[in-house]
């Protein structure tokens, strides 16, 4: 009786930290072939147990697979660890941690060695990977013809977003996330701060909070919408010379609570210049051209 099976992409994975490890289980459990390394060999023995082929070496692991993926610590990890082996035809994946510019430096640099290279940004944590109903993704960015060719075994660990040619453009859509994200805690550790001293529980407002940050998550596609036309008055609600009008309350709230203002004064500031150029009727929009050199 014939086997009707498919034969699996060979991988060979440069990095077993948290990451790299979920990484590295979701393809075995997927069964694909996988040859890993790391620096620390002692992080390579459970995932022989389970069926990696573990490399003495960075340039064995490299020369044992086409599909070469590196998730390390950082862009001059990278370097370490490549320099020495032979990366002439192969497919290298950099799910390392980089700005654009390392991004699109080390897309050149995998050029002048005979590789082709595409850039990620994994968006989500360790215990995301393989776990579809958690949401977790990786952005992908530099040659789609080899990102059509690996789509399927990159899609393993988490599900896959390609957003252009460029290769730094993964790095840079990471970023923006992450930066939006970074400013969605700071509010959130303000808002807290504002309560600390009171007697409120935290635990009745942490549902409040997240109601309403998500209730006002869609306010980003009105912004795109405003960018893309140039008017910044399309659509707008509560106008810039409404919401300039009302940031003293909240930083003299903050005043009264013994709380900093420093996670919102910079941002209020920035409104202020804005109204100051004349445009009350608009949108908030317009503080996006004053962060932009």
């Amino acid at each position: 009786m014939a086997q009707n099976t498919v034969e699996k992409t060979p991988v060979t994975l440069l990095g077993l930290g948290a990451m790299g490890t979920a990484l590295a289980r979701t393809w075995l459990a997927a069964g694909h072939p996988l040859t890993v390394w790391n620096r620390t060999p002692a992080r390579a023995t459970a995932l022989a147990a389970e069926g990696a082929r573990v490399a003495d070496t960075a340039v064995e692991a490299v020369a044992a697979n086409t599909l070469i993926v590196v998730c390390l610590l950082d862009d001059t990890s990278v370097d370490e660890v490549l320099t020495g082996t032979d990366l002439a035809d192969k497919d290298l994946v950099n799910l390392t941690t980089s700005t654009p510019a390392q991004a699109r430096a080390r897309a050149e640099w995998a050029r002048e060695r005979g590789a082709r290279y595409l850039d990620g940004g994994i968006m989500a944590v360790p215990p995301m990977i393989g776990v579809p109903e958690a949401g977790g993704y990786a952005f992908y960015s530099g040659s789609r013809k080899l990102f059509e060719q690996h789509e399927e075994t990159l899609s393993v660990p988490a599900g896959t977003t390609y957003v252009g040619e460029d290769a730094g453009f993964a790095a840079l859509h990471d970023v923006a996330l992450l930066s939006a994200m970074y400013g969605m805690f700071a509010g959130a550790a303000h808002a807290f701060a504002l309560i600390r001293k009171e007697d409120i529980d935290p635990a009745t407002l942490a549902p409040l909070l997240a109601d309403w940050l998500v209730a006002m998550a869609p306010a980003v596609h009105q912004t795109a919408d405003q960018l893309r036309s140039g008017d910044y008055t399309k659509g707008v609600v509560s106008s810039l010379a409404m919401q300039v009008t009302g940031a003293p309350t909240l930083l003299s709230t903050a005043e009264h609570q013994g709380v900093s203002p420093e996670l919102l004064s910079p941002y209020f500031e920035l409104m202020r210049r804005r109204l100051a150029e004349g445009s009350g009727d608009e949108d908030l929009t317009g503080v996006i051209d004053l962060l932009v050199h």
